[in-house]
């Protein structure tokens, strides 16, 4: 059986290992395949994984040997997976395994927001500190978050950690779902209509997957709904946000401050208004990438192509 992963570096840098995988057949690990590599890489495989290097209807024609893709990621949106389907090709993903990691993520992206930790600190190192009159300094408005209102845009097992650590710091909570999320309310959270969600939140966090209906959701027309001075977040997929029309509200002030660790092209294009936006904080994504996640990624990975070959393959997602 021939294994070959595609694009295993940001999963495994060089951290984690690969021995599960090497046991079960003959494994090649590329860190990263070109576009006009993947063919030649993946032509006689059993069994490919693949992170963000698409995998397309006409590349899957041509592979009539591979039985199993494993995505290693939440989304999965690389694979054609109807082709797949036609194909006989079982496509799995990944649904779990960064959970905490993205939640707490979210709110080292919101407390950084708020109290500007980073840039604070590094004014102390460049010697602001040391030549101030008063035996302390802020140059950024600081925000406490108790008895503020969180709306939370998709309550899967993410939305429902953010929502956990909110209320834990006195927030209130409103959450929209596309599917009725009313047995997994807790705590102080309340399930609203989007407009009610924008209306009333003093910052909004994204955690919806990217379907036709969410791309854009952070548009001109919503943030109009919103109250001024909202703050935004999202670290689930960059095309839910319009990114001019977000630029626009955080330099006329009507958003706050937001803070995105997804983009709608990755890597970054070098003039994407976000980068350069005024009070605005963009990390590379990496809210999924604590050793401990990609170390539960990895091995959920294995574990489903190990069911896969019992047959009984779990997470499956072209059913």
């Amino acid at each position: 059986m021939k294994i070959v992963v595609l694009d295993g570096f940001t999963l495994n840098p060089g951290d984690l290992t690969w021995k599960r995988l090497e046991k079960i057949g003959d494994l090649k690990v590329y860190d990263r395949t070109p576009a006009d590599l993947i063919l030649e890489r993946i032509c006689d495989a059993d069994i490919i994984y693949t992170n963000k290097t698409p995998l397309t209807k006409e590349t899957l024609e041509k592979v009539p040997g591979v039985k199993f893709i494993g995505v290693l990621a939440t989304g999965y949106n690389v694979v054609d997976t109807a082709a797949a389907k036609e194909l006989g090709i079982i496509v799995t993903n990944i649904p779990t395994y960064g959970t905490t990691a993205v939640a707490q993520f979210t709110f080292a992206l919101l407390l950084e927001i708020c109290h500007h930790v980073g840039e604070h600190s590094m004014e102390v190192r460049l010697g602001a500190w040391s030549k101030c009159k008063d035996f302390c300094f802020w140059n950024y408005p600081l925000v406490e978050l108790a008895n503020k209102t969180m709306g939370i845009i998709g309550y899967g097992r993410i939305g429902q950690a953010v929502a956990k650590i909110a209320n834990a710091l006195g927030m209130k909570v409103l959450v929209n779902d596309r599917n009725d999320c009313s047995k997994y309310i807790t705590g102080d959270v309340k399930q609203v209509e989007l407009d009610t969600l924008f209306a009333e939140s003093d910052v909004i966090s994204l955690h919806c997957p990217l379907f036709d209906s969410t791309k854009g959701i952070i548009n001109k027309t919503n943030i109009s709904k919103m109250k001024d001075g909202v703050m935004i977040v999202n670290t689930s997929r960059g095309p839910l946000i319009n990114e001019e029309d977000l630029v626009e509200a955080l330099n006329s002030g009507k958003v706050a401050g937001a803070a995105v660790d997804v983009l709608s092209a990755e890597p970054a294009k070098a003039d994407n208004p976000l980068i350069t936006a005024k009070n605005c904080i963009v990390t590379p994504h990496i809210a999924w990438a604590p050793k401990e996640a990609r170390e539960r990624l990895l091995n959920i990975a294995v574990d489903n192509l190990e069911e896969f070959i019992k047959g009984k393959p779990v997470n499956v997602v072209n059913p």
